[in-house]
């Protein structure tokens, strides 16, 4: 099953899509997709509501409505930075021999298909499919990488977008300046319960730029997986349910200087296997 919220923003209603295409609204069992959900055992309840027939009434108009970011008002927004080898060589450095952690602003959070604006006085805005995590429980000093998988609700696809001047330029050595301009992180469309996922570290990830392909990746490159990114940041910081971490990125992104920057009217579609794909048009902030 895929998690779903739909409609305008601000206003969207939790669902969750089947593999027959049937859309459910979830709004009778919860308000939102939110952290509370999470950890309040949500992704079962849903379960037990979808095995009761009729317990959940259909969105007819599913196809009709805007698709929002598939978790709601995250409290925090982590990433992990270089965490492909290819690509920490594309930005100049080796690759890391722990996980480099910055944050995003949860705000920077929009849907799938919703528009990305570009800042005033952005020159170097940069796309980033990423593989995302939810958290589904909270998580403080864990014991190892396999208890981490308990916590962790599902997966998501995310693109953190980012202005590399900003980041490298302006930030005075940290990067949070250069991603965390508003639209910066398109989420979505759907979050996949991780149970689901038969192998999250083997999964195709990609991106494309005006239909040309930029990124064509597997998790599998990952230099640090999902499981030991939760396990390590749960001993530095305490992880709640909601929160969304960003697990790096392929290499081909404009900042490798072999492809030029987005610029208005460019249309980005990236996506990662099993978890759906996103499109994004780069529009100016009105």
């Amino acid at each position: 099953m895929e998690l779903m919220r739909l409609g305008p923003v601000g206003r969207e209603i939790p669902a969750v899509r089947m593999p027959s295409g049937e859309v459910f609204d979830l709004s009778g069992i919860t308000a939102d997709l939110d952290g509370a959900f999470f950890e309040g055992g949500g992704i079962q309840r849903v379960r037990d509501a979808l095995s009761t027939p009729g317990a959940l009434g259909v969105v007819a108009d599913a196809d009709q409505l805007r698709v929002g970011a598939p978790i709601a008002r995250p409290r925090a927004v982590l990433c992990i930075g270089q965490n492909y080898a290819a690509h920490a060589a594309e930005s100049g450095s080796a690759p890391p021999e722990v996980p480099i952690l910055f944050f995003k602003h949860p705000n920077t959070i929009v849907g799938a298909y919703d528009d990305v604006l570009i800042p005033p006085g952005a020159e170097k805005v940069d796309w980033e499919v990423e593989l995302g995590i939810v958290m589904g429980s909270r998580a403080s000093y864990l014991a190892s990488p396999e208890d981490a998988l308990g916590h962790i609700a599902g997966f998501t696809v995310s693109n953190d977008v980012s202005e590399r001047a900003f980041q490298r330029e302006q930030s005075g050595g940290q990067w949070s300046k250069g991603k965390c301009c508003a639209t910066f992180n398109p989420l979505g469309p759907v979050l996949v319960p991780a149970d689901e996922i038969a192998d999250v570290q083997a999964l195709r990830i990609w991106s494309r730029v005006n239909g040309e392909k930029r990124q064509h990746s597997t998790t599998a490159d990952m230099i640090f997986s999902a499981a030991y990114i939760v396990w390590h940041l749960s001993q530095y910081l305490v992880l709640d349910a909601g929160d969304l971490i960003n697990t790096g990125t392929p290499e081909g992104v404009a900042l490798s200087g072999n492809y030029p920057y987005l610029a208005a009217g460019d249309v980005l579609e990236l996506g990662i296997e099993g978890l759906g794909q996103q499109r994004q048009q780069l529009v100016p902030t009105p």
